[in-house]
């Protein structure tokens, strides 16, 4: 643990200098109008059907862009482009399996094509198993590589050739504050993100300079049902509009890193400093079978 003689003030100093940078200070957890416009033309989400992706897709239109719904319910998703349209929005739905890396390609290649090129892609899609690592096997924690990695990565890079060629573009992940260190019962969950957030970091220190954007997006603990199997407490508590603030304050600004809520990010981020074996004593307290 780095702390020590250089523990004090100049790694508190240290400390908030990065977390502005992140965009995990208070001042980034500010409201901003629903009605703000927009600053892109259109807009692709996946994992539109419910959850976080439904709540940024209705704030991306209600800003005025266009916006292409992608899950694999289609039955959710004709319901949220009706809840758009009838907001007087612009949203199209395109139904699709998007563990599946090829077919994901193809299909944001098409929407590419269809709305006359993406401004904006939000790689929002994601799954998790929550199980005790002695029952792991790779059956269990596979639908979690093929969708928050494969999946992730076939989205956010299918038309980033051509976002590179036209000078523009905005390509975002939404990683985790658990991909910070391994959590409890969520070994394939933790990594799939912690990969995210280290492939998201590499692409924009490529593409400085291309006038393409890349923002990875850090949340803490959101209601969704994404988290209802969780065994272990969920501090600093979101709900799902406020997430999606913060969010879209973020990315319009264009960062490089949105983790919140703070206190939480700023946890998270100082546990890195704690050795392996202390956090393993005390993360390991609330481990269950």
């Amino acid at each position: 643990m780095n702390g020590g003689a250089e523990g004090g003030a100049n790694e508190r100093k240290s400390v908030s200098a990065r977390s502005a940078a992140e965009g995990i200070g208070p001042a980034s957890a500010g409201p901003i109008s629903s009605h703000a416009p927009s600053r892109w033309r259109t807009a692709l989400v996946t994992g539109a059907s419910s959850g976080l992706g439904a709540s940024l897709a209705k704030r991306l239109a209600a800003g005025g862009a266009e916006v292409a719904l992608c899950a694999r319910r289609a039955e959710l998703l004709e319901e949220l482009a009706a809840e758009i349209r009838s907001a007087g929005g612009k949203a199209r739905i395109y139904p699709a399996d998007l563990s599946d890396p090829v077919a994901t390609q193809a299909l944001v290649r098409r929407v590419d094509d269809e709305l006359g090129g993406l401004d904006l892609v939000i790689a929002n899609a994601g799954i998790g198993v929550t199980r005790w690592a002695g029952k792991l096997d790779w059956e269990a924690i596979a639908p979690t590589v093929d969708l928050d990695v494969s999946g992730a990565v076939a989205t956010l890079t299918a038309v980033l050739p051509r976002m590179v060629e036209r000078k523009r573009g905005h390509i975002v992940g939404i990683s985790s504050l658990a991909g910070y260190r391994g959590m409890p019962r969520s070994a394939a969950y933790s990594a799939s993100k912690a990969f995210l957030a280290v492939f998201l970091e590499s692409l924009r220190v490529d593409l400085r300079g291309t006038g393409v954007t890349v923002t990875d997006v850090r949340p803490g603990f959101v209601r969704t049902p994404l988290i209802d199997a969780n065994p272990y407490p969920m501090p600093f508590l979101l709900e799902v509009e406020d997430a999606t603030e913060r969010m879209i304050r973020g990315i319009e600004q264009g960062k490089a890193v949105v983790a919140f809520p703070w206190p939480l990010a700023t946890i998270v981020r100082l546990s890195r400093l704690v050795p392996a074996s202390l956090y393993d004593r005390v993360m390991g307290g609330l481990r269950t079978r």
